[in-house]
């Protein structure tokens, strides 16, 4: 994914970017001498860093004032979705999910974590990660249309998490419906693969996002004194959206397992045709196959056997089994 061509990203060691809020709605691009010399009275700092850099460790656990056990909940390899309090900070780890292109595969659900209290934000992913909700977010604050307090810049973080899945679910649903026209006139190989592809990815994303539901969920009853009416309004549709989502994924699921019982009918049924076929067939064969092999044999007192017509007759014979056959096996319903 490229960046922005209006935004900048990666120019200080473990910093993907950092800015100082103006309070209203717009923001200014700052590097590590502005953080580090950063006061509260000077405004609510967003600091977006890479968790994995070696840069950015050293400044959380050395230099950032926060809580020693929080960073180490900020940096833990760990990145089950969560909200967690710390006096009147909170604690946040969630997921969201970005796309190359409209044409690309689903990539991995992306982990960040967020320390947010009243005058600073840090956010933090992995380097090899990008967010879409995140560009936008920062946008949003170039073009002075963006949030002006950290209570109401961490609820459009959470939304924007959020609104990129609806896309993915979306697909999710479009893909059941192409594979539910497509295998009542096709059981091939690869609508199977298509089937267990599609199943896989949906228990993948859900596994993450149900905790990501109660994480938000909680987000409404914390007390952090920063998170004004409108940003737990906010919290809480994003928390509906979610949920929704969410009960989507299950539909598409179970959706899955009836397409999935489905094509197990479908190719069980054509092996039992098959089988049907086979077994008509040797049935068909077996008396001319018997009468052909006891006048083949080779011993004393075979009728006909010096007879010039015997071979023509035994032909006869036989063609003339197959039509009975095929009478008495309709006569048991075998046709």
């Amino acid at each position: 994914m490229r960046d922005h061509p209006t935004l900048k990203y990666g120019e200080h060691p473990g910093l993907r970017f950092a800015c100082l809020l103006d309070g209203r709605g717009g923001c200014r691009d700052i590097g590590w001498p502005e953080i580090e010399a950063w006061k509260p009275d000077d405004g609510v700092l967003w600091v977006h860093l890479e968790r994995d850099d070696p840069a950015a460790q050293a400044w959380l656990r050395e230099r950032s004032g926060v809580d020693r056990f929080a960073v180490d909940a900020l940096l833990a390899e760990e990145s089950r979705p969560r909200v967690e309090d710390w006096d009147d900070a909170l604690l946040a780890v969630l997921r969201g999910v970005n796309r190359a292109g409209e044409d690309e595969q689903l990539l991995d659900l992306v982990p960040l974590h967020i320390w947010a209290d009243s005058r600073r934000v840090i956010t933090l992913r992995d380097k090899d990660h990008y967010l879409l909700a995140l560009r936008d977010t920062r946008e949003k604050l170039m073009n002075g249309k963006g949030a002006s307090r950290a209570g109401a810049l961490f609820a459009r973080i959470a939304e924007r998490l959020i609104r990129y899945l609806e896309p993915v679910i979306d697909e999710f649903e479009s893909r059941a419906d192409d594979l539910d026209e497509t295998l009542l006139q096709n059981t091939s190989a690869e609508c199977r693969a298509g089937l267990s592809d599609l199943r896989r990815r949906v228990i993948n994303l859900r596994r993450y996002l149900a905790p990501q539901r109660d994480a938000l969920y909680r987000l409404q009853a914390e007390d952090a004194s920063w998170l004004t009416k409108s940003d737990r309004t906010r919290l809480r549709e994003t928390t509906d959206r979610l949920l929704r989502l969410v009960e989507s994924m299950d539909a598409v699921r179970d959706r899955t397992t009836l397409l999935h019982d489905d094509l197990a009918a479908q190719i069980a049924e054509e092996h039992s045709r098959t089988s049907n076929r086979l077994t008509t067939i040797a049935a068909v064969l077996l008396p001319p196959s018997l009468f052909a092999g006891l006048l083949g044999s080779n011993v004393e007192g075979i009728p006909f056997k010096d007879n010039p017509w015997a071979f023509g007759f035994v032909c006869l014979v036989v063609l003339a089994l197959f039509p009975l056959e095929i009478w008495l096996l309709r006569k048991i319903k075998w046709f």
